[in-house]
């Protein structure tokens, strides 16, 4: 049973209350994906030739809500986390290692990204926009596409965790 609870998101609200709640569901399982886990057991990789591990999954994430969240949506000159050096406007960056990079460092990087798009969301609406590729983009667009993203890289973080310590089903 895991300490971390997570809440089903409400089954009728309003529209932005639908959409923030399952991007709060989504992001919950990747938590729990990773709870009681060592750094050495995050830092496992998935499959050869991969080096896919759960700690880059959540650096990885991390990188995802600055850059949806931060430079798109809010436009902060907000640089990449984990490669300095990276083209922010390619958010693919946060999977590879750094020697001595811990899960626990991660998750703190990882909740402070989202405690500040929680910020820069709150009040907002749902056609307020950003600006992606000169374009506008609205806020729903984003919340749908980070959705999408966590959901994605939920499975991944299945089968990752699957292959760690058998653990399934969260």
């Amino acid at each position: 049973m895991s300490a971390i609870e997570r809440p089903l998101p409400p089954l009728n609200a309003d529209e932005s209350t639908t959409l923030e709640s399952w991007l709060d569901f989504h992001r919950i399982t990747l938590a729990m994906k990773c709870e009681g886990l060592d750094d050495e057991q995050a830092a496992v990789a998935s499959v050869p030739p991969s080096g896919f591990t759960l700690t880059g999954l959540v650096q990885h994430m991390a990188e995802v809500e600055r850059n949806w969240f931060r430079r798109v949506f809010a436009a902060e000159q907000a640089p990449p986390i984990y490669d300095p050096h990276a083209d922010p406007s390619a958010p693919d960056g946060g999977f590879e290692l750094a020697e001595g990079a811990t899960l626990h460092d991660a998750l703190a990087t990882w909740h402070a990204e989202i405690a500040r798009a929680r910020e820069l969301c709150a009040g907002r609406a749902l056609t307020d926009t950003g600006r992606f590729m000169e374009q506008d983009v609205s806020l729903r667009w984003i919340y749908v596409h980070m959705i999408e993203e966590y959901a994605r890289h939920n499975g991944h973080a299945d089968l990752l965790r699957e292959r760690i310590d058998g653990t399934t089903g969260v």
